[in-house]
């Protein structure tokens, strides 16, 4: 598993079970293949975004960011 997947399952809670080295690895095989799908979606909130600035057509690196950031967090329902 990605160390970085790694840092954030155990960051959410994710404790390894003590000798049970066939039921971790599928929980890591879970976590992997999450963290995947999770990133293919902020991928497409990235490249596909939805939240339109009003009356904005050009924008600077920042406003850019928020409002990708904006939009994955809305997707996401995460405040």
């Amino acid at each position: 598993m990605n160390e970085r997947i790694k840092e954030l399952a155990l960051e959410a809670g994710y404790v390894p079970v003590p000798n049970a080295e066939f039921a971790n690895s599928l929980n890591e095989a879970f976590h992997q293949k999450f963290a995947e799908l999770i990133v293919q979606e902020c991928a497409r909130c990235v490249t596909q975004p939805t939240i339109q600035a009003a009356g904005q057509t050009e924008f600077s690196m920042k406003a850019l960011q928020d409002v990708l950031a904006n939009d994955m967090k809305a997707y996401f329902g995460i405040e």
